[in-house]
């Protein structure tokens, strides 16, 4: 009889000298879920990239922010002798109001330009993990606008230093010049970038959650700029200064640098109220995301 395969002579060591698999981990591929990530972010990058108007909104920004901040200093003097109230830092920095605006139209669009056209489909094919591709939008989307916003808000501040000393704003009528040096400038300088970042992920999140483009982008600056026009309404003091300390806006309040006590809510505590208010927006648009078919 014909020797079986296992019987055969040397079939022992052949066996022995086939390879035998490495250990897991000598030469460990990507997790899944950093790969996933990576994927998500790479295609997000690449749609906002290709994107005409994501250049064109973020520079528009930029430049309402300054203009409008420079606009505003250009209206506003303090004629000598007389004693001005004004602060100085929140002046400079009054673009802002102007600028978010943009943002708004930015961060919405960059995810209901794909409901409009009928991307989202595809989208969600190539990515059926819709948690992460909501936060790989939100990554990028934030990244561009506090990149954009270190521009505006660093050129607002160097505006201001070049032109309210010549409107009379100088230490004879105890102004202090615009410093980065000084703790309160500081702060407001950079709470005001991270205003504009949080800004964006609260019009992504609504943006999410409502889909059409204009009605988003209505709802976003509604939201916004309700709180300041009903408060101008209402006579109550008490009421006024509740609507003030939980209005997205109180965020701007990171930019006074005197009469801190005058305020309805603290700089660093408003900025507080708009970052809830964009991390429950954000959760609002996910779970759309997730229970509604595209």
């Amino acid at each position: 009889m014909r020797a079986l395969p296992s019987e055969r002579p040397g079939a022992a060591a052949q066996a022995g000298n086939r390879a035998v698999p490495e250990p897991a981990g000598r030469h460990a591929m990507p997790q899944p879920a950093l790969t996933a990530s990576r994927d998500a972010l790479r295609a997000e990058w690449l749609k906002l990239r290709t994107v005409s108007s994501s250049a064109w909104l973020l520079a528009g920004m930029v430049a309402l922010t300054v203009g409008v901040g420079a606009a505003v200093m250009a209206a506003n003097r303090c004629p000598a002798g007389t004693t001005c109230l004004e602060d100085t830092t929140k002046l400079s920095l009054a673009g802002i109001q102007a600028g978010q605006v943009v943002v708004a139209v930015l961060a919405v669009q960059a995810v209901t330009s794909e409901y409009s056209t009928g991307m989202i489909r595809t989208t969600l094919t190539a990515m059926p993990r819709r948690g992460l591709l909501l936060a790989a939008k939100a990554l990028l989307v934030a990244a561009l606008v506090l990149a954009a916003a270190v521009v505006a808000v660093g050129a607002s501040m160097l505006a201001g230093w070049l032109i309210l000393p010549g409107h009379g704003y100088t230490a004879a009528p105890g102004f202090t010049g615009l410093s980065l040096a000084d703790g309160p400038v500081l702060r407001a300088t950079i709470g005001s970038v991270v205003y504009l970042g949080l800004i964006a992920l609260l019009s992504l999140g609504i943006g999410t959650l409502v889909r059409d483009s204009a009605v988003a982008i209505g709802t976003a600056i509604g939201l916004l700029y309700l709180f300041p026009v009903v408060e101008a309404f209402v006579s109550n003091p008490v009421w006024q200064r509740r609507l003030e300390r939980y209005s997205p806006m109180a965020g701007l309040n990171i930019q006074a640098t005197t009469d801190l006590k005058g305020l309805a809510i603290g700089p660093w505590a408003g900025l507080g109220v708009l970052a809830i208010w964009s991390a429950a927006a954000l959760l609002a648009g996910g779970l759309a995301l997730r229970l509604r078919d595209a």
